[in-house]
């Protein structure tokens, strides 16, 4: 058990060090962890991700008590969620301390030019991972059933409905899970 929240310590510290661009950009380090280690698979991994993305808080903190959890019980969770956060907070005290000099800096400002479009990247890989997970089944070449239909038709009516038209546009979000979650109940997808 020790051995195991330690490593959730070190593998959640690099993810929270080094997956810039926000919760989504988490999602390449948090496949190759369940690779690596085995605690999970990828279909668990898109679990989680609907689950974390479905409660209140950053997806990338939420992953990674979900994943800690998963891997160690309550102990996992609590130090996989240190290891995601100290990270950020060394980086913010760090900064906070040197503020003044970081401001007009030509250096910083061509790294953070730099980082933009590789968190952008990032993120893009996560969603385009997700949209092929949910809209496609993968289990063979043969399958006869290739295309997930439902979760095509889900897609094409909550894009309309949030881009379209004009009296659902701007409804709150969570309408539109919870329509979700009772489209998958209802018609088991």
């Amino acid at each position: 058990m020790m051995t195991t929240c330690l490593q959730l310590f070190w593998e959640f510290f690099k993810t929270g060090l080094f997956a810039v661009g926000g919760g989504m950009a988490t999602l390449p380090f948090l496949q190759a962890i369940g690779e690596s280690t085995g605690w999970y698979t990828y279909t668990d991994l898109m679990n989680m991700l609907a689950v974390s993305e479905s409660t209140p808080g950053p997806i990338g903190i939420n992953m990674a008590t979900y994943v800690g959890f998963t891997a160690a019980g309550i102990p996992g969770a609590i130090i996989a969620t240190l290891g995601e956060v100290t990270p950020s907070i060394i980086v913010i005290l760090i900064v906070a301390a040197v503020l003044h000099s970081f401001r007009n800096n030509p250096y910083v400002d061509r790294a953070f030019y730099g980082l933009r479009p590789a968190s952008t990247g990032l993120i893009a890989a996560a969603g385009l991972s997700v949209v092929v997970s949910n809209l496609f089944f993968f289990e063979g070449f043969l399958s006869p059933e290739i295309v997930n239909w439902k979760g095509w038709a889900l897609a094409v009516v909550l894009w309309v409905l949030t881009n379209k038209v004009k009296q659902t546009k701007k409804l709150h979000p969570i309408l539109f899970i919870l329509a979700s979650a009772a489209a998958g109940l209802g018609f088991g997808m």
